[in-house]
């Protein structure tokens, strides 16, 4: 084999730190021995993996090809090693998830997993759909659990679960005793509203067809919980997953609005890449996460 397993650990690393220097200290490693690995393994095959500016190291288009294979590589050999070990459900997990997702459904789903493997170590990065699928094309995450919906030719999403929007408003709001909302009753009134980029958002925004530009949205914030203050206290109504309204809808802090006509259901999804490799622990996780379903 005319490769190392160090010198691909040398090439994927110093591709997330686009420095050599920073890389080498990453891995622990003195710089002139990263430097060496890098230029051996480029040498070896008479390739450039770099564009180099500077002291910045940017991957070229060879490099980028060559990153999702060299990254799935390198994990089959950690979870092989892991095997050996007999602890390969004891790896370090890393999930991300959607701020919906993250703040009502994932304290469970965590508690299983480590239930079931008790020597395990999760972490878990909440965010927006966007940035979920970005840090999983970049392997920063080993999986992301969203909301919206997404194509890219290096991810798989795979559907989960079904959610649905709901509209909701304080009670004493003049459209909380109306029942069932006209179109001119959603052109009236203020609406707040989660941020372009999220999964709640894009839902929202495709239910609302035909009537986005007439929409009066004056504020748009990132969190469920701001929302629901923001609404209870009668700033204008809102659009969020029924998961996050249970107990406001329960104590009345909030009350549903009814829109027939408009489509607000949706899915929940995994998003991995494509060539991210399946270690036990993945498996493990994407299990938990489809039985607690039922």
């Amino acid at each position: 084999m005319r490769y190392s397993l160090r010198q691909l650990q040398v090439f994927l690393e110093t591709a997330r730190q686009q420095n050599i220097s920073r890389a080498a200290a990453s891995l622990s490693m003195s710089q002139s021995a990263a430097s060496s690995a890098l230029k051996e393994l480029e040498s070896q095959f008479d390739i450039q993996l770099f564009d180099r500016i500077g002291k910045r190291l940017q991957l070229n288009e060879l490099g980028r090809l060559m990153l999702p294979r060299a990254q799935a590589l390198l994990e089959q050999a950690q979870a092989l090693e892991e095997d050996l070990d007999r602890h390969a459900e004891s790896g370090p997990l890393k999930v991300g998830a959607t701020l919906t997702i993250g703040n009502y459904l994932m304290v469970p789903l965590i508690a299983r997993y480590m239930a079931h493997c008790a020597s395990a170590r999760i972490s878990l990065e909440m965010a927006n759909t966007a940035e979920i699928a970005e840090q999983v094309l970049n392997f920063d995450l080993d999986i992301g659990l969203i909301e919206g919906e997404l194509q890219h030719p290096d991810l798989l999403i795979t559907p989960w679960r079904d959610d649905e929007l709901v509209l909701f408003c304080a009670p004493d709001h003049p459209l909380a005793a109306k029942g069932r909302l006209s179109d001119p009753d959603l052109t009236a009134v203020e609406w707040i509203l989660r941020e372009p980029g999220s999964g709640t958002r894009q839902v929202f925004d495709r239910a609302m067809h035909g009537l986005l530009p007439q929409l009066n949205v004056t504020l748009q914030l990132q969190h469920t919980e701001t929302i629901k203050r923001a609404v209870a206290s009668g700033l204008g109504i809102g659009c969020l997953s029924r998961i996050a309204l249970v107990d406001a809808f329960h104590h009345r802090t909030l009350v549903p609005l009814d829109t027939p006509g408009r489509d607000f259901n949706r899915r929940f999804y995994f998003v991995q890449h494509r060539h991210k490799y399946l270690s036990a622990g993945i498996r493990r996780w994407i299990e938990i996460c489809r039985d607690i379903n039922h």
